[in-house]
């Protein structure tokens, strides 16, 4: 297939409980059909259980193109149930960060993502589990679950990305520090045993956060896992760290723990939930873990952050 409007069958599933989904519904499916993508199915939600089970219905009608317009949340539930598959994701960015888009430099502006799903080439992508759920960018449990909570979908629709820095400023003067003990499965790493914790991150993908960067060698289809620790401090150290949130060198920091593996189980103390892009979708005890070349995603031709390689790994086999 040379490009994704090639594609046999097309459905269109468009969260409208998403930033600028509501709004953009029926531009999104007219400038896709102009475009040439065979759209046989339109489907528009609004609640994440409304979400799951049209895509589920979606994936059993054997379209072998679903594209998914939304914020990170929509795409990573799109993409576990593709996960696996033949089936191929195109993506809509209209939520408030967009992180996985922006790390596939799919573009935010509506028509020329429309235009990308048409002439886009497809590649495949690595898949994050955590506790078997799926993530794309980012799983996390501390300061970043609070912000989540704090993030009202009023607040992301009215001042978009700056939620996130006003959600931050709030969740961190409530913040109450943890531990935790990372244990790595496949021996490449010993246990580490961490105290007077902010906030512990699993990166699948490059971007979380509204544009922030895992690490400098982060990337969606290195196959392995970033995980990062940043220790509790005082607020100004914490500023420091945070400016050198865009380009993630903040991982050099000597506040902050950074390691890559292929998988990691984390426990802490007490039990925290775990934000999976934007969700808070499970709890620790948590195994994490990565499914390598797990989703086939339509992205522009000009795309160099992920390729299609086609050795997609057998979830069960670790060894891989």
């Amino acid at each position: 297939m040379k490009v994704a409007r090639d594609a046999r069958s097309a459905a269109v599933v468009i969260n409208a409980g998403s930033r600028r989904g509501a709004a953009a519904h029926e531009l999104a499916v007219d400038n896709m059909r102009k475009a040439g993508v065979p759209i046989n199915s339109v489907h528009h939600v609004l609640s994440g259980a409304e979400l799951a089970g049209t895509l589920d219905r979606v994936v059993a009608d054997g379209h072998d193109l679903v594209v998914v317009g939304g914020g990170d949340g929509t795409v990573t539930c799109a993409a576990g149930r593709v996960a696996g598959t033949d089936v191929m994701l195109g993506v809509l960015p209209l939520g408030t960060a967009n992180d996985f888009a922006r790390t596939l430099e799919i573009p935010n502006n509506l028509a020329e993502a429309c235009v990308a799903v048409a002439e886009g080439k497809v590649v495949d992508i690595d898949l994050g589990r955590a506790n078997g759920e799926p993530f794309l960018n980012v799983a996390s449990v501390g300061l970043s679950v609070a912000v989540t909570e704090a993030l009202s979908p009023r607040l992301k629709r009215h001042i978009g990305p700056l939620a996130y820095g006003i959600a931050t400023l709030g969740a961190y003067a409530r913040h109450k520090a943890f531990r935790a003990r990372l244990e790595f499965p496949e021996g490449d790493h010993e246990p580490m045993e961490l105290e007077e914790l902010l906030q512990v991150a699993v990166g699948n993908g490059r971007h979380y956060g509204g544009g922030n960067t895992v690490s400098p060698t982060a990337g969606i289809d290195d196959h392995t896992l970033d995980i990062y620790a940043i220790l509790a401090a005082p607020l100004r150290e914490h500023v420091r760290i945070a400016r050198l949130f865009k380009d993630g060198s903040f991982v050099e920091h000597d506040r902050v723990y950074h390691l890559t593996s292929r998988s990691v189980r984390l426990v802490t103390v007490p039990p925290l939930s775990v934000n999976l892009d934007g969700e808070i979708a499970t709890a620790t005890p948590a195994d994490f873990t990565v499914e390598r070349n797990a989703v086939h995603v339509v992205v522009p031709q000009s795309s160099s952050s992920a390729s299609l390689d086609g050795r997609r790994a057998p979830r069960e086999d670790p060894s891989i």
